[in-house]
């Protein structure tokens, strides 16, 4: 049974990925969108029973010497992927005819090298976080603990959809996104995720929840809460971006294929989505859209922020709840 669960909820971290025998893994035959990218992996490694071992040693003894332990298989693992990643950029460029794929896994490696400590940090956090348990990515309300991060914060299942938003429209007056008939949302785009909404139109959102729950606080979700959330783009995920599709898709349509770390859903593709940090005077913006690179929508790209005054229409926002 431990070894179900931790493989449930923790396999989707890269930081939890070892070398192991081919035997050991296990290649998604319905993943359609890495086909777009010859940098990517086909298959997902399962959890190895040293690191899973001393994730149940913790959680019964949590000591530091245990934790330490821990971190030091971590980062074993993290550096046996590391090597791996190593290895395929020299092999593109003895056989790449496309200097773009070159760039990619460089840029991939470069960003792995320099977000190290970071990463095992996140890693080690949802590792020993005391909510890790079984169906902690099951959602219950539409919530869903954001392990590693303070016991109280959890994050929406979904981006907020246009159904959602109309609610906030119709009881507040708010003026509604532009590609509306007014007030009005267009038929057949209710399970769509809402855009052309400013950060400043998410946070009056999250404003008008948190006057309608006298039990929580409800806001955006800073960069590190979404990474946390989010955890390491799977491998063998499918998503709407990279040429899958040309436009927005409902946000339950890669369900099976697109859940992250926490259990949430359509955190890469289909729309960027709002952040509360601050670079400069903008707000960056995470997750990729339909209309982005796959490299681009992964996890630990931070080089994306927009405008908090200005509507965008590939900008859309999920929600965070403090309770």
């Amino acid at each position: 049974m431990l070894k179900q669960i931790f493989y449930s909820t923790l396999v989707l971290s890269i930081f939890a990925i070892t070398s192991v025998q081919a035997a050991n893994m296990r290649i998604n035959p319905e993943a359609k969108s890495f086909r777009y990218s010859t940098t990517v992996e086909k298959e997902r490694p399962l959890l190895d029973d040293v690191t899973r071992g001393l994730i149940s040693a913790y959680q019964k003894n949590p000591t530091d010497a245990n934790k330490q332990a821990l971190r030091k298989q971590i980062c074993i693992n993290y550096d046996k992927v590391l090597a791996k990643k190593k290895a395929k950029l020299e092999e593109l460029r003895r056989t790449a005819k496309d200097q773009s794929k070159i760039d990619e896994m460089e840029i991939i490696v470069n960003e792995m090298i320099a977000d190290r400590e970071n990463r095992i940090d996140q890693t080690l956090s949802r590792f020993t976080d005391s909510r890790l348990r079984p169906g902690v990515r099951e959602t219950r309300d539409g919530y869903l603990p954001v392990l590693g991060a303070a016991t109280n914060v959890s994050i929406a299942y979904t981006p907020v959809t246009n159904e959602e938003y109309a609610k906030f429209i119709r009881s507040t007056g708010r003026k509604a996104p532009k590609h509306w008939n007014g007030n009005t949302m267009p038929a057949g785009i209710a399970k769509y995720p809402v855009v052309n909404v400013s950060y400043n139109d998410a946070r009056a959102y999250c404003n008008w929840l948190s006057k309608m729950d006298s039990d929580a606080i409800y806001r955006l979700p800073t960069e590190k809460e979404w990474e946390q959330a989010a955890g390491h783009m799977p491998k063998d995920a499918d998503f709407n971006a990279g040429g899958e599709n040309n436009s927005l898709t409902p946000v339950n349509t890669y369900t099976k294929n697109t859940i992250s770390a926490s259990g949430a859903v359509d955190m890469w593709g289909n729309a960027w989505e709002w952040t509360s940090t601050s670079k400069g005077s903008y707000k960056v913006i995470k997750g990729g859209a339909w209309n982005s690179s796959r490299t681009d929508c992964r996890t630990e790209d931070r080089n994306n922020s927009r405008n908090p005054n200005t509507c965008y229409d590939n900008v859309g926002f999920r929600v965070v709840r403090e309770k």
